[in-house]
């Protein structure tokens, strides 16, 4: 028994110790996101993890615009293949909108129309959508100016806003999301980001390859924000959120409750109805029920890829060939998408809990399981 004592109180210590090394050395925010994601039986963040941190709210409108139903709506049954994915990967929403209108809508678990979820790196899309607005407006110049007319610290790195929306920029960003001692772990957990962001490096010449990295998005977010003097969920309500109708108010994850700086690389909490909205959007080149919000030589330009050699990005949008078709896609962590094909005008979106972890092939950025929603989704229309 006295061993047993002697045991436990050697290995109450050692935790002490590591979690005093842990404040000592600033990795502080690990214990945060323990707290956040193991302690409530989660291995990574979670669709519902919004309910964990700091929001500023998107507000909507006075005026909601609500989708169309098709007259076809719900007459075709998912397929078998499309039924066990959506159990097997713990779909919440699928929804498919066919010429603007809702062709079919589902929802498992207990969650609806309405259900709020992490939109996780959907957040990137809609962030350089930001962009466009910003430029539209005058606030910022093009897709050229340099990072540092913003901030100081990238005097000389010839770092563009442009750069930062492509995955084009060169800073020494590590993306990670299995190691706690990452950047991108810290950027999810720890308070005060822009400090984090602003210890970034350039390290490679920007503009010559992609290379996909949260820290851009975020760095994107901070420009918007000083160049307009907003911050990004009131910039976001005023410019797409209450011109488009959206049906419900919105919660965009902030730093901590003293900075309030948005992640504008991550975590806008919505529904599939309001995240399908930048899908019509960019579909109609910026075009909403006859009001131009963005400029559509910006949207042409986000949807067709930059390099050459890296063939999947534009400008905040993933871009994916498919059985002949071109589409364009936001995505994001576990399985989040708004898929488009603009000649079909076809709308995909998935929400859920996990995704695939096979590739098409080894040097595939697309897991297989949006292969299946577009070819299931197609398979659907193919009977109406």
């Amino acid at each position: 028994m006295k061993f047993i004592k002697i045991f436990l109180k050697g290995i109450i210590l050692i935790l002490i110790a590591a979690v005093a090394l842990l404040y000592i050395f600033d990795y502080d925010y690990i214990l945060r996101g323990a707290k956040i994601v193991y302690f409530t039986g989660h291995k990574t963040a979670f669709i519902d993890d919004y309910t964990y941190f700091d929001n500023d709210t998107i507000k909507k409108g006075n005026t909601t615009s609500p989708w169309p139903t098709h007259q076809n709506y719900n007459t075709v049954e998912p397929t078998k293949k499309l039924e066990k994915v959506n159990e097997s990967w713990g779909t919440v929403a699928f929804l498919i909108i066919k010429n603007d209108s809702i062709w079919y809508e589902n929802y498992h678990e207990d969650y609806t129309k309405d259900s709020k979820t992490n939109s996780f790196s959907m957040a990137k899309s809609i962030t350089t959508a930001l962009l466009g607005k910003a430029i539209m407006d005058g606030d910022i110049k093009n897709l050229d100016q340099p990072v540092s007319d913003f901030y100081p610290e990238y005097e000389g790195s010839k770092i563009t806003v442009g750069d930062l929306a492509s995955m084009a920029s060169g800073l020494d960003w590590v993306e990670s999301y299995t190691s706690p001692f990452s950047v991108t772990a810290r950027a999810n957990y720890d308070d005060d980001l822009a400090e984090t962001i602003l210890n970034q490096k350039v390290v490679e010449e920007p503009g010559k390859a992609f290379k996909y990295l949260s820290g851009n998005t975020e760095l994107l977010g901070m420009v918007i924000e000083k160049a307009t003097g907003k911050s990004l969920s009131n910039y976001l309500s005023e410019s797409f959120w209450k011109p488009m109708g959206a049906a419900n108010d919105a919660l965009w994850q902030v730093d901590d409750s003293e900075h309030r700086l948005a992640k504008a690389f991550c975590c806008i909490s919505s529904n599939a109805r309001d995240f399908a909205r930048f899908g019509k959007l960019y579909k109609n080149f910026g075009k909403w029920e006859g009001q131009q919000l963005l400029d559509s030589a910006y949207v042409a330009k986000s949807v067709k890829p930059r390099f050459k050699d890296g063939p999947e990005y534009g400008y905040g949008w993933w871009l994916k060939e498919q059985n002949g078709k071109d589409f364009f896609m936001m995505r994001g962590h576990l399985g989040q998408y708004v898929i488009v094909q603009p000649e079909d005008d076809v709308i995909i979106v998935r929400l859920g809990h996990r995704k695939s972890r096979d590739y098409g092939h080894t040097d595939a950025v697309f897991t297989n399981d949006i292969v299946t929603y577009i070819d299931e989704a197609y398979k659907m229309l193919s009977h109406d």
